[in-house]
């Protein structure tokens, strides 16, 4: 029966255990997209975990949709970034970072010129982001044009062949929350009637293009995807999202992938529905506490793991979960805010003790 605490062959990757840390938006890089040095030690803190996955990063400048997110498409970045990689590998850790492009929820507060940002469509999301000013409305994105689509694959390309200069193990494309990727396999932002819209293998062609790029640097074994079928974050609609998740696993099973991850927290039994459809790892996310993550495990539901908040606010949770002790609690007012407070600060539990 497989546990919490089994290793994993991940790619070329022997895994500890199979608690996985989500990717989770932390916002403490600078207005460059530079990471700070103290990020190293916020990462260093968690190598515990069977792998890491970065917060979402920016693959270029019209990419960013969130204040103090980090990017990897510049050598100061890269740099940064490094003294990440170098600290969890000297713990005995292993990381992968997640790429993204948040589309129509940027703000122009965030992009080049206070450009406006692009979406399959011009759809405008409804809903608000958050700024250090307060939450700001979305506003109207404009159609990405077919040019500004081939020049993005390439940006992910980039992206993922700059990851692995800066030491990291392999990248993730962030296919969910409402993000770029996402947009493209929608029923209400993706409205195109060109090769990128329409049939479900034309509005699944920007995420085989963008997968194939950043492929083509990395290589399948250092390469994952998250998706979150339905979510109801930044105002997603899927109305065949069966069909959709169904076509896209079964092109994956062609050319199998380090792992899938797939949150859920629908209520619509995603992972069930899913897990048979692919071959190769699986990973679940979405609100598992240590009994129903070790349920599933069991069950065959899932090769591992993914667990957000509580690795945030618990460095060393696989520790307490072996020990099957209490766990900090969370502090949200300090998610997105600069600097070490809520950030360096949450005990390990020997230091609790």
């Amino acid at each position: 029966m497989t546990t919490l605490f089994d290793p994993l062959r991940v790619g070329n990757m022997e895994l500890d255990n199979r608690m996985v840390m989500a990717p989770m938006t932390r916002s403490r890089a600078d207005d460059e997209g530079v990471q700070p040095p103290f990020a190293a030690e916020y990462y260093r803190q968690r190598a515990s975990a069977g792998l890491i996955i970065t917060e979402a990063t920016n693959v270029s400048p019209m990419a960013k949709g969130y204040v103090r997110t980090p990017g990897v498409y510049t050598q100061d970045q890269v740099e940064s970034w490094r003294a990440v990689t170098d600290a969890v590998h000297s713990h005995g850790g292993k990381i992968f970072m997640q790429l993204f492009h948040t589309g129509r929820i940027a703000l122009p507060d965030f992009l080049p010129g206070n450009a406006q940002p692009v979406a399959p469509s011009a759809v405008i999301a409804q809903g608000s982001n958050y700024t250090d000013e307060g939450m700001k409305n979305f506003v109207m994105p404009r159609e990405i044009t077919k040019d500004e689509i081939a020049a993005t694959v390439y940006d992910f390309g980039v992206a993922s062949k700059n990851a692995l200069e800066a030491g990291f193990d392999g990248v993730e494309l962030h296919s969910a929350s409402g993000y770029l990727v996402q947009q493209f396999l929608t029923t209400n932002v993706n409205l195109r009637t060109d090769e990128y819209g329409g049939s479900i293998e034309n509005r699944t062609r920007f995420f085989f293009e963008v997968l194939e790029a950043m492929r083509s640097e990395v290589g399948s074994s250092r390469l994952g995807v998250k998706f979150s079928p339905q979510i109801k974050f930044n105002d997603i609609e899927e109305l065949d999202a069966g069909e959709v998740y169904r076509y896209i696993f079964e092109r994956l099973n062609e050319k199998p992938l380090a792992y899938i991850q797939v949150t859920d927290q629908t209520g619509a039994n995603w992972h069930a529905r899913l897990r048979p459809l692919y071959n190769g790892l699986y990973f679940a996310n979405g609100g598992f506490t240590r009994e129903s993550g070790a349920e599933l495990l069991a069950q065959g539901g899932a090769d591992a793991i993914a667990y957000g908040t509580k690795f945030l606010a618990n460095p060393d949770l696989p520790e307490r979960f072996r020990r099957d002790a209490s766990l900090n609690k969370p502090d949200k007012d300090t998610f997105y805010t600069p600097g070490q407070r809520g950030y360096l600060d949450y005990p390990t539990l020997a230091q609790s003790v």
